[in-house]
């Protein structure tokens, strides 16, 4: 096993590299505020049997959870995702139904899943040169891990390692939890990050105790590696560059803290400070929301609503937003335009095109008759243009209509659903010859990411939260209300109604095909058949 630790201190915290602890294969220091990010790379000889079946038969595997909770992004960590539980997956066999039943098992048995091909839909490939997308996508909301931390305690952690349970435990605290498969190293990377240490967390011996900051033990064996950096941001020389310093311990083979430093291109970008608190995002559902509700993402003004000041010279930007919607939730395609050429769509909405749409297409079936999970969107947006526009105080609001699917009935008339917040970035092309290697620090496999050219950079909107608030947003939708009429009830009073409409309409039908055939036979329809024969 090779575990990588990361610390990022808080912006303003100065923490002396002095403070951290060597002493042979053990590493300690105390009283850290900072971003953490772990990563733990392992051989499939050290994962459980029914997971090591699944990553055997499949070419690419990528699983992201992020919680629906805001959290702030620090130094290389810097990508968004949508809340919840995404998956990118291509199989190495056609038919291959062992993913599905093992995701309810780690995630959630409520999970809405019934094979890869079935559920999971095929992303938009917009460029068969350079696409790098997995060829199927899964999403679903997920509001916590405790499922998954349950199963690493049971089955990867031994009844009396309670260092091992803490460490997954704090998972239930992240910020988002990734795990990568590489079919060809045969080894899974998992990955978590907490933009903060957790304010309340259980220790190794089972007590619950309030923190606002990092105490770490690291202890290391023989047969794996530790690596622990402790590092901070620097200006990057270059635009599509970042830049981070610091030290760097290898527990077991340093006596004491290396200093480093990277510099490398990187993908994901955030807007400078300032710049990034004008442009945060809101997002509500206008009211009442009926079945054809109306997302409208809204920044308070458009006096900063701008490309990014930090971007190369010569590099084009567009605004950007990414929605992940459930099957309750869905968009008609045909009401966007798929080119900037409806100025009135345009001006009404704030939307220059659809530029991608994958997943369920079928407008009228129920929800409970969707096997896919829903859909995936990539809209390009409209930004103020004129001088007037770009210096008003006024909020700028992007105005995206949806529709809701039928639901099944339930006691009261209504049920309520959740729907995530969308990201919102600016996609701006790097300067001619940068080369996007993968760094320590890289992200991919996101689901947008991969609709977009190799020399793409983004630069991540951050969202306004309202206080204790979440990033999803809920809907009442208004279904048949089963305490006034049983469910049993409204199909046949459905098939009464059909049958009575097919029988009037045959009716009318048969009225007509009567009438013609007794006026054929009138004198006057017999001289114009005499008429016609002349």
């Amino acid at each position: 096993m090779k575990r990588r630790s990361t610390f990022i201190p808080s912006t303003g915290v100065d923490y002396d590299p002095s403070e951290l602890k060597i002493n042979g294969r053990h590493l300690s220091f105390a009283g850290l505020k900072a971003a953490r990010e772990e990563r733990l790379t392992l051989a499939l000889k050290e994962l459980p049997t029914e997971v090591v079946k699944i990553l055997e038969n499949s070419h690419e595997l990528h699983i992201r959870w992020v919680s629906e909770e805001p959290y702030d992004k620090f130094g290389a960590y810097l990508s968004s995702l949508t809340p919840g539980l995404h998956v990118h997956y291509t199989p190495s066999k056609e038919n291959d139904d062992q993913l599905c039943p093992l995701l309810q098992k780690l995630y959630s048995s409520s999970i809405r899943c019934i094979t890869a091909n079935a559920t999971f839909t095929r992303p938009d490939i917009l460029s068969e040169r350079f696409s790098s997308s997995a060829s199927l996508q899964y999403y679903s909301l997920l509001p916590s891990l405790k499922q998954f931390v349950a199963w690493i305690q049971r089955n990867v952690c031994t009844a009396s390692d309670v260092v091992c349970k803490h460490n997954a435990a704090l998972l239930n605290l992240a910020s988002y939890v990734d795990c990568d498969h590489d079919s060809i190293a045969h080894a899974l990377t998992m990955t978590a990050y907490w933009s903060n240490p957790p304010a309340v967390l259980m220790d190794p011996v089972g007590e619950w105790t309030t923190y606002d900051h990092w105490n770490m033990a690291i202890d290391t064996s023989l047969n794996d590696k530790n690596e622990v950096g402790l590092l901070q941001s620097l200006s990057a020389p270059e635009p599509s560059e970042l830049q981070l310093e610091g030290v760097l311990t290898v527990v077991g083979e340093d006596t004491e803290p290396k200093p480093v430093m990277f510099s490398f291109p990187s993908r994901h970008h955030g807007l400078q400070s300032h710049q990034a608190h004008i442009q945060r995002y809101s997002v509500t559902f206008d009211q009442p929301t009926g079945l054809h509700p109306t997302m409208r993402i809204r920044f308070p003004s458009t006096l900063n609503l701008q490309e990014p000041k930090d971007k190369p010279a010569d590099s084009t930007c567009v605004l950007h937003s990414y929605l992940t919607l459930p099957s309750v939730l869905f968009a008609d395609e045909y009401a966007f335009p798929t080119s900037d050429l409806d100025p009135l769509f345009t001006e009404a909405h704030n939307i220059i095109s659809l530029r991608s749409y994958s997943g369920e297409r079928d407008l009228e079936a129920p929800d409970y008759a969707i096997q896919q999970w829903g859909s995936a969107l990539l809209l390009e947006l409209a930004t103020p243009q004129s001088a007037s526009a770009k210096a008003s105080e006024h909020p700028w609001d992007i105005k995206i209509p949806l529709h809701l699917r039928y639901l099944a009935p339930t006691p009261g008339g209504k049920q309520t659903v959740e729907i995530p917040w969308p990201i919102m970035f600016w996609a701006c092309t790097a300067e001619e010859g940068t080369k996007f290697t993968v760094n320590p620090f890289d992200r991919v496999n996101l689901g947008y990411d991969g609709l977009f050219g190799p020399r793409t950079m983004f630069y991540h909107l951050e969202p306004r939260v309202p206080e204790g608030g979440r990033l999803t947003e809920k809907i009442d939708v208004p279904v048949l209300d089963t305490d006034i009429i049983s469910h049993g009830m409204a199909e046949i009073l459905t098939m009464t109604l059909v049958i009575g409409g097919f029988l009037w309409v045959s009716w009318k039908v048969l009225k007509e095909v009567r009438w013609e055939m007794k006026w054929w036979k009138t004198p006057e329809a017999q001289r114009q058949l005499e008429k016609k024969a002349q």
